[in-house]
């Protein structure tokens, strides 16, 4: 049996992830299983190294990698749908001689993925899930976004992402597994976190968890909540790339017992950490004052 290691937000921090995997293979040689909840590059140094270590362990059947938020960006800006903000470092990738062929890879990669840790099922999402969908409906409509945004043609690909999710609840389901954050009881989400979500509005996992699902969900994206580790739930986006923003940047894995009697318990302490090297992402709110510019 594959030992699973789940692993939070790396953003193009290709030094700690080699870090984490060299943990990873002293300890389990090749008897491992990698699980990604996206947003592999963006902010960091190194996307193109990060990434091919990770396409290196899906190629090989050890590895499962959902898009994150930052992936659909690049994607966007691969479409000429939106321009790089002053904060992207993703020119390696666009300007990569095989670039075309990382947009082809990353447009079919899945955007939920479903699995088990002994007779518990998971999903693997980068944000977030509807509070009312079971685990084999986030499965259907994660296939239904993979299927369009992965369609033959780039150019089908380039309409479906220039849509209105408002119109499509196709592309609604892929901003939702991507961008989602805040969640009110009729199941309508927000990116933002609920102290800038309009009125009503909670984190959506709290949402979820009312629901009393039987599967567990482990997901990224939500730097500023930290590790979140609650009944059915592993939240692993430690923020490695805001690393020097008042706060330590860290590299979080999850190394849960696959034959554990409840590997989701809430009070889990399975958790690897990679400290960030450095200091690699200035935030917007420096642009915004004045205190660098472009």
């Amino acid at each position: 049996m594959l030992q699973p290691i789940f692993v939070g937000d790396v953003q193009g921090c290709a030094d700690e992830l080699e870090t984490l995997l060299g943990r990873v293979e002293a300890t389990f040689g090749t008897a491992f299983e990698l699980w990604i909840v996206g947003d592999v590059v963006n902010r960091g140094p190194d996307n193109l190294r990060a990434l091919r270590r990770v396409r290196e362990l899906v190629a090989a059947g050890r590895g499962h990698y959902v898009l994150g938020n930052h992936e659909l960006n690049l994607l966007r800006i691969a479409a000429g749908l939106c321009e790089p903000s002053p904060l992207d470092t993703i020119s390696d990738l666009l300007e990569a001689p095989d670039a075309d062929d990382w947009i082809e890879w990353l447009r079919r990669r899945p955007v939920a993925i479903a699995g088990a840790l002994g007779s518990q099922r998971f999903a693997l999402v980068h944000a977030a899930v509807h509070p009312d969908w079971g685990i084999d409906e986030i499965a259907c409509r994660a296939s239904r976004v993979t299927e369009r945004l992965g369609a033959e043609s780039w150019c089908e690909a380039r309409e479906f992402l220039a849509g209105d999710p408002a119109e499509d609840e196709v592309l609604d389901a892929l901003l939702r597994f991507t961008r989602c954050r805040s969640a009110n009881g009729e199941g309508s989400w927000a990116a933002e976190a609920p102290a800038l979500a309009p009125s009503g509005y909670r984190a959506w996992h709290e949402e979820w968890s009312e629901r009393g699902h039987g599967y567990g969900v482990v997901y990224g994206h939500w730097a500023l909540q930290g590790l979140h580790v609650a009944r059915g739930l592993r939240g692993l986006d430690t923020g490695c790339v805001h690393h020097g923003r008042g706060r330590d940047g860290v590299l979080t894995a999850w190394v849960p017992d696959p034959n554990g009697e409840e590997p989701f318990a809430p009070h889990d302490e399975a958790f690897w950490r990679v400290q960030a090297r450095r200091a690699y992402y200035v935030h917007r709110d420096s642009f915004e004052s004045g205190e660098i510019s472009d």
